[in-house]
């Protein structure tokens, strides 16, 4: 089984981001946009992490709580109820979408990690997503 660390930056955000995808301590995917969001690339490199995975067995290590709990608690009904919830719009809904239905259709196991904690392979995704934001790619 794969394992992929991921992270996601803007600085200032929002502003110009940057994300990265790790493995064997290893860049296999970076991207970014001149004007985004944390949260968007956080996703972003989740993204990218399960587009390599293709629907393989494997497991993503993200320090985003956040989107850990966008696509196991809060996609699932948004999706029920036509991608829509209670208190208004879902922001950043085609980055939801995409990354949802790729979470549904792969095997892939979501772990959080703390964040900025010296953890290695974290800090590793985090160094990949400020050269990202710089415009490194692969």
């Amino acid at each position: 089984m794969r394992t992929l660390w991921t992270d996601g930056s803007a600085s200032p955000n929002p502003g110009p981001g940057g994300y990265a995808v790790i493995e064997n301590e290893a860049p296999v995917a970076l991207g970014g946009d001149k004007n985004t969001s944390n949260i968007k690339m956080e996703g972003s490199a989740l993204i990218a992490g399960m587009e390599l995975l293709n629907g393989e067995p494997g497991e993503i290590i993200t320090d985003s709580e956040f989107w850990i709990n966008v696509l196991t608690k809060w996609a699932p009904n948004w999706k029920a109820n036509g991608w829509k919830k209670k208190s208004g719009e879902i922001k950043n809904l085609e980055l939801v979408q995409r990354a949802y239905e790729l979470y549904s259709k792969g095997n892939v196991k979501l772990n959080w990690t703390r964040g900025h904690v010296g953890t290695k392979m974290n800090e590793l995704a985090d160094e990949w997503a400020n050269k990202a934001r710089e415009g490194a790619r692969l």
